[in-house]
């Protein structure tokens, strides 16, 4: 493993660690924040939203795996699972603790008023999340094919994800739920860029 690799790895779990942290800190009562969000606080939204959006990098991520032997894929695609799992799990974890509905009426990301956010392409919930079709693409393919297309789609993946962390950063007010937005931000822009360079590697790029 490459020391760029090495780094990246290390940060990962680093990642993982920061969010078990995260968890610990909000069931202590972190920030002294004994109020409760309303279910239609950026606190509520965020959490909501970005369940739904790490799901999806999760299923992803565990379709791929069974579609090469490349083991730097498969390490990222495992990673990314497992710390976008525990993630989902903290965050449906404070929407019980705050005893607010995890779904909503409201349109996805209408919490962040989506002023400059990047928009949802036909067919997607919101922006960066893959189509169903895109999801059955990926799991006919096999190989470098599967590398490749799983590369692009968990980028833009990434970068949806990215633009709604830091909108939790600007808007929610619970200070543990503010960290770990930031966190993802930090995360989720290295792997942007380890992704860029594996595609580089197999003679692609980022789709536009």
């Amino acid at each position: 493993m490459t020391p760029k690799r090495a780094g990246w790895t290390a940060g990962a779990a680093a990642a993982v660690l920061v969010a078990a942290g995260a968890i610990t800190y909000a069931v202590a009562g972190d920030d002294g924040a004994d109020r409760v969000p309303s279910a239609d606080s950026a606190d509520a939204g965020f959490a909501r939203d970005m369940s739904v959006h790490h799901q999806q990098a999760v299923e992803m991520s565990y379709v791929v795996r069974d579609r090469t032997d490349d083991e730097e894929v498969r390490r990222l695609a495992y990673d990314i699972a497992q710390t976008q799992a525990n993630q989902r799990g903290m965050m449906i974890g404070w929407l019980d603790l705050w005893g607010l509905p995890k779904v909503s009426s409201d349109p996805p990301m209408s919490w962040m008023g989506m002023g400059g956010a990047p928009s949802a392409g036909e067919g997607s919930l919101m922006p960066g999340m893959a189509t169903d079709a895109e999801m059955e693409r990926l799991g006919t393919l096999n190989g470098k094919r599967a590398e490749v297309y799983y590369l692009q789609l968990m980028t833009e993946h990434h970068k949806g994800g990215v633009h709604m962390a830091k909108g939790c950063v600007e808007k929610c007010s619970v200070g543990v739920e503010k960290r770990l937005a930031g966190g993802m931000v930090e995360s989720q822009e290295s792997e942007i860029r380890l992704m860029a360079d594996l595609l580089a590697e197999r003679g692609a790029k980022p789709r536009a």
